[in-house]
């Protein structure tokens, strides 16, 4: 008999003769599967944390700048230019940083549903593969059953 006994809790998986090492196999990676699934939001909700950390981040950092600018200005006496030929290049810089900006936020969009799609993707080829080891596992299983009933009647013809 063999004890492997786990570091992090006290349960033991023996290997005896009714308990084969396949099935200790099975138990132990079962067992690993199982901890890293209790971990698994831990992990996704700290990355969703950092992600929105950097996100007050990056709003943070553009105010700053701008308020920075603006102190600048407002310090060493910038003027302001009011002439008309001024205007109409403010406005037009004004159109052209909101196209950019909804430019990006077309692209961001794009991207996300791209991404998502792609998650989805994935997920259903999980599902696809699932039910694919499980077919084979039948198929092996019954191949298996019938190669067993062929060796027996084999070996029974034989001793008759």
């Amino acid at each position: 008999m063999v004890d492997n006994k786990s570091s992090k809790d006290d349960t033991l998986v023996r290997t005896t003769e009714s308990h084969d090492i396949s099935d200790t196999i099975r138990e132990n990676i079962i067992k690993g599967v199982d901890a890293f699934e209790k971990i698994q939001p831990q992990y996704a909700h700290s990355i969703s944390n950092l992600q929105l950390d950097y996100i007050q981040t990056v709003k943070n950092t553009v105010e700053n700048a701008i308020s920075a600018q603006k102190q600048f200005a407002s310090i060493w006496n910038v003027p302001v230019a009011t002439t008309t030929a001024a205007t109409s290049y403010t406005e037009q810089f004004a159109r052209q940083a909101i196209e950019v900006i909804n430019d990006l936020t077309k692209v961001a969009d794009i991207n996300n549903h791209l991404a998502i799609n792609a998650i989805n993707a994935a997920r259903e080829n999980l599902r696809i593969y699932n039910r694919t080891v499980d077919a084979i596992t039948e198929f092996n299983t019954n191949a298996v059953k019938a190669w067993g009933s062929y060796s027996t009647a084999q070996q029974q013809a034989f001793k008759q």
